[in-house]
């Protein structure tokens, strides 16, 4: 694309999104992003993605072209740049005033809330209206896609502009973000005044970015079944359930997928490659070594994980014991609450030979967890899809989950009918105690002790399809809605 619609494309689509992987990553809304364009491409439609010009995201972009310019956009100068890098086609918001700090996207080094966000992606959304209407310089897409509340001012701005507009989708990735601004700053954001009622932005006398896009626009969407479901309800909506019931006819949940192209075992290259449960052990005997633990004759169970009270992660320190009277051990790779962190490293300083704990992120080391391990364990309070259970699935790694959200849509529980079926293909753990927890890894320990019964849920897992086969064309579907194509 590179600014202009190539004639042999297909269907144009702006993608609006704070971050994409594999450039910037905080979580599963990057990997939907990255995923999204290759595989809505073979379908007819070209994805292109408008992200913030951050410094990772600038220094991969390729060859690049300013498409526009604005003198004064939030507190200071800003170019729409046009380019590729990780084989996507991208849009870039180059705005140094409000991108080029260190930290992450959203929090400052200490782990703050930058004071400026919703300007930062105020700024984001404005320039996404822009190109919807065609003033940026760029492609007009027949649909816009806007990623959580970081994009969800776009549909605010289109109405206020009063223009002919593409249609617009929304994807809640997790409706705990509101994106929330105090009422004063309305007019810095550049929004009417209209906006601010309880039928539009207003939420609690605050701005609520995530709430203008579920109020205006087209179409809303979610990342499994059953968290859509469950957003209608007080306990998961977040306070955003009434206007979601109100507009519950065009709520839809599709799945998440993985890129099975990175994450597949067979061609792993931080993996000893496999394709069936027996190749896998070699991983399980390296992962062991590399986390410096003793001999483990129960289940390895593994987390790859943000550790928060969303996560369940107090929950598996309270049921840890059972795994360990079991004969299990456990390797984890996260951060976050720092009293989580606390409490895991003093596990490990505990029972050094059973318990290992690394605080931080290292991509490669969780593909080699994945591998080696033989249980993952995914206790979320809530979920809105998950995707460590997909990567487990897909390495032969039995998920042990709470049954909410999009970990319900995708594990089998290994009750006694699904085992007699073959089609188990993890522990689901109801409801999200610590107690049920510790049964579950009970249950896995008893089930991994027969090996013949393992061998044939880890087969099952295997074969469960986690790409996006099924949910790409949903979107599509969608797509084609609001873009009025048959």
């Amino acid at each position: 694309m590179s600014g202009q619609q190539s004639a042999a494309a297909g269907r144009p689509v702006l993608s609006v999104a704070s971050e994409v992987a594999p450039l910037v990553k905080t979580g599963g809304l990057a990997d939907v992003a990255g995923a999204l364009p290759g595989a809505l491409a073979p379908l007819g439609w070209d994805l292109v993605t408008l992200v913030p010009g951050y410094p990772a995201v600038l220094s991969a972009l390729g060859d690049r072209r300013e498409l526009w310019w604005w003198g004064g956009l939030f507190g200071g100068e800003a170019r729409l740049l046009a380019g590729r890098a990780a084989e996507l086609e991208l849009l870039v918001l180059d705005a140094p005033h409000l991108y080029a700090r260190g930290g992450g996207p959203y929090l400052d080094a200490s782990g703050r809330d930058w004071p400026d966000n919703p300007e930062r992606f105020a700024a984001l959304s404005w320039a996404a209206a822009e190109v919807a209407m065609g003033r940026a310089g760029a492609f007009r897409p027949e649909v816009v896609h806007l990623h959580d509340w970081q994009a969800g001012l776009v549909p605010a701005y289109l109405r206020a502009a009063g223009a002919t507009r593409p249609g617009t989708l929304v994807t809640i990735h997790n409706v705990a973000f509101h994106g929330l601004a105090p009422a004063e700053r309305l007019a810095a954001l550049q929004l009417p005044g209209w906006t601010f009622t309880p039928e539009g932005l207003e939420f609690w006398g605050r701005i609520s970015a995530l709430k203008a896009a579920l109020v205006w626009a087209d179409r809303i969407t979610t990342v499994s079944p059953t968290y859509a479901r469950e957003l209608l309800t007080p306990e998961f909506g977040m306070g955003m359930d009434g206007i979601l019931r109100a507009r519950a006819g065009v709520l839809s949940g599709i799945l998440n997928g993985i890129d099975t192209r990175l994450w597949n075992p067979a061609a792993d290259p931080e993996v000893l490659p496999y394709t069936t449960p027996r190749g896998k052990a070699a991983n399980r005997v390296r992962l062991i070594a590399e986390a410096e633990l003793g001999r483990i004759e129960g289940p390895l169970c593994v987390v790859v994980s943000r550790l928060s009270e969303q996560k369940g992660l107090d929950l598996l320190l309270a049921a840890l014991p059972r795994l360990l009277a079991a004969g299990g051990g456990l390797v984890l790779l996260g951060s976050g609450d720092a009293r989580l962190e606390a409490a895991f490293r003093a596990a490990a300083a505990a029972d050094p030979a059973r318990v290992a704990v690394r605080i931080g992120y290292d991509e490669a080391l969780a593909h080699r967890v994945f591998a080696g391990g033989d249980a993952v364990i995914v206790p979320s309070r809530f979920e809105p899809c998950g995707l460590t259970q997909m990567y487990g699935l897909r390495y032969g790694t039995i998920p042990v989950v709470t049954r909410t959200g999009g970990l319900a849509d995708t594990v089998i529980d290994a009750n006694e009918a699904a085992l007699r079926a073959g089609v188990a293909t993890g522990l689901m753990v109801h409801p999200p105690t610590a107690e049920a927890l510790g049964a579950a890894l009970g249950r896995l320990a008893a089930l991994h002790a027969d090996r013949a019964v393992w061998g044939r849920l880890q087969r099952a897992a295997m074969k469960a399809d986690m790409g996006w086969s099924a949910s790409a064309p949903a979107y599509a579907a969608i797509y084609r809605d609001l873009a009025g194509v048959g």
